[in-house]
């Protein structure tokens, strides 16, 4: 089913604008009350990716959190230069670099879970339990292949 015409599509009334939008609003509002951390929500990311051992390489984290794999390598150096991950080549097999949070990248993640719902329950204040989990659904849905 088609939702739009050429006739009928407008900027201002299409979905990918609104979830433009609203990822931008939400990523304003996350990189401001990370700033203490110095970190941006991308990189936070990041940080709870190889936390909760989601992803250990580059090429894992990129395909997880939807970053092309030349963003992630910069993304990964300024991490390193901030000290909280450390690379390292994989004795099986080179060509494959293994990613690990330092000790202080575990402080900096460890605080992460206290920050982000802070971030999205300000976001979702005025969602009922099940607006947010019909919001949920559908976001789902609009993410399926």
């Amino acid at each position: 089913m088609d939702h739009y015409t050429p006739e009928s599509f407008g900027l201002t009334n299409s979905v990918g604008f609104s979830i433009n939008k609203a990822r931008n609003v939400l990523i304003t509002e996350m990189d401001a009350a990370l700033k203490d951390l110095d970190i941006t929500s991308q990189q936070m990311g990041i940080l709870l990716s190889l936390r909760q051992d989601i992803a250990t390489t580059p090429f894992e984290l990129s395909k997880h959190l939807g970053i092309d794999t030349g963003l992630m390598t910069r993304m990964l150096d300024k991490l390193e230069t901030k000290g909280l991950l450390e690379r390292s080549r994989s004795i099986e097999d080179r060509r494959v670099v293994n990613l690990k949070l330092t000790k202080a990248g575990e402080d900096v993640a460890a605080q992460l879970p206290r920050i982000a719902p802070a971030v999205l329950n300000g976001r979702l204040r005025k969602f009922t339990k099940a607006e947010f989990e019909e919001l949920r659904r559908l976001l789902n849905k609009f993410l399926e292949d």
